[in-house]
């Protein structure tokens, strides 16, 4: 062990050779490198390694033994006696003072785990294990994995990719946008995002260089009457608005895909949950509508879990091939692991049994958490869909105090103000109204007894605000 030791003497230094021998040993060991009851080797062959003398490597061990670092051991030889004190363990980032690690979390965004077949989940694993280790990526994705996502997209999304539009495989929708930006757009570009947004598509726009102008939006989605000229793109929500979880309207689609056209510019649409319907069949997709001008963006991490790490890209073969460009000149892309495991859960039907599955898990969450705000007297705002509601609020101090008093009472509360885009100082950039307050509360990530007790104290400390 100690052959792999960075010893290193200086010959032209001030200090004695010896010195530069117990310093380096005493490192090792404080540093963790050497560990109690490790055998030291002797002093003639350490000396016989460094190229001194033996009586350098002598003096060290003396050092060392009078500090009570080693201690020899008849007929045995030298060993380390002092283990080096262990560092403080790092906290887990949840265990702040903001995020204590008992917090009951209700923010929204997350998967139900609880929803996904254990047996099927390893069983997709162990397959994807079988084959073979790839020698170089697909920069498109792995065949497989886009065969499956097109089936998916065709059954349970109504969106045939063929001939007009290309499945790409992505590391998830914050990466896409990363990609999609440096693709296709030019710094100093400006795209279009629905005030309140999803902020982590805003920073990964912001990060890429792309200004992001907020637009408002109604009860039937974006404003499409307030989308400002000389943008490159707009990006939305429309079958499930985050965070408020409205719905596009269709007339609202019409609008929005006539405007992209007369404009010749681009739609982003994230569909980030869109399988997760309680009350009707999911909705159609812009990229159904209009594939000319819409790029679709979807992900696993809401209908599995970020354990996998991807989702898909379906766009016009232009815009797929550009984003592959950008892959091979910058060595980017997915990572295949997920890829195969999601392709061997497709691959005997158990894809479309989890989603039934996880309809079933979830409506019922849903159906719990609305009846308690609303036996509180607590108005419920969004779709039924998704994996969270929103109760609004009169204010920001009302906001702050619910998100104050939850913490207080070991829940995690997630505050509208913080999902509103900050207008840039762009010529481009309109006041985009008056922001919403409230509480975005999702229902996926506890087990149901932590749910039950979660939203009656979030309940409670909404309702008092």
């Amino acid at each position: 062990m100690l052959d792999e030791l960075p010893l290193i003497l200086d010959r032209g230094a001030d200090q004695p050779l010896s010195v530069q021998v117990a310093e380096g040993l005493r490192a090792a060991a404080s540093s963790g490198l050497l560990r109690a009851d490790d055998r030291l080797p002797s002093s003639r062959s350490l000396a016989q390694r460094l190229g001194v003398s033996r009586t350098v490597v002598a003096a060290a061990y003396d050092q060392l033994h009078a500090e009570g670092w080693i201690a020899s051991r008849r007929g045995s030889g030298t060993y380390l006696t002092t283990a080096p004190t262990e560092a403080p363990a790092r906290p887990s980032p949840r265990a702040t003072a903001e995020h204590p690690p008992e917090l009951l979390d209700l923010g929204p965004g997350a998967p139900c785990i609880e929803a996904i077949d254990q047996a099927a989940w390893r069983r997709a694993w162990r397959a994807a294990a079988d084959d073979s280790p790839i020698v170089r990526k697909d920069r498109g994705g792995e065949p497989d994995y886009r065969a499956a996502v097109a089936e998916h997209l065709l059954r349970h999304r109504g969106l045939g990719a063929g001939s007009t539009t290309v499945v790409l495989a992505t590391a998830g929708t914050s990466s896409a946008v990363v990609e999609f930006a440096s693709a296709l757009l030019r710094p100093g570009d400006t795209i279009a995002m629905e005030d309140p947004g999803y902020q982590r598509a805003a920073g990964a726009f912001l990060a890429a260089g792309v200004r992001v102008v907020p637009v408002p939006i109604d009860a039937d989605g974006l404003r499409v009457d307030r989308l400002p000229d000389g943008i490159k793109a707009v990006y939305c929500t429309p079958a499930h608005q985050f965070p408020l979880g409205t719905r596009m309207q269709a007339s609202r689609r019409v609008q929005l895909v006539e405007f992209a056209r007369r404009a010749g510019i681009l739609i982003i649409e994230d569909d980030y949950d869109g399988e997760l319907r309680y009350d009707t069949a999911p909705l159609p997709l812009l990229a159904a509508m209009a594939p000319d001008v819409v790029v679709h963006l979807g992900t696993t991490s809401k209908i599995f879990s970020p354990t996998l790490g991807i989702g898909w890209l379906v766009a016009a073969p232009d815009i797929t091939e550009a984003v592959v460009a950008h892959r091979e000149r910058t060595g980017t892309g997915p990572s295949p692991a997920g890829q195969r495991v999601l392709a061997e859960f497709a691959r005997h039907g158990d894809l479309a049994r989890h989603l039934r599955r996880l309809r079933r898990t979830v409506a019922p969450r849903r159906a719990l958490v609305v009846d308690e705000l609303r036996r509180r007297g607590l108005e419920v705002l969004g779709d039924d869909a998704g994996s969270h509601v929103v109760v609004p609020l009169a204010s920001a101090e009302a906001e702050q105090q619910a998100v104050t008093a939850g913490r207080a009472r070991g829940v995690e509360l997630d505050g509208l103000a913080r999902h509103h885009l900050v207008v840039q100082q762009h010529p481009l950039a309109r006041a985009s109204g008056p922001h919403t307050f409230g509480i975005a509360l999702g229902y996926t990530a506890l087990n149901w007894p932590d749910l039950t007790a979660a939203v009656s104290i979030a309940a409670d400390c909404i309702g008092r605000s």
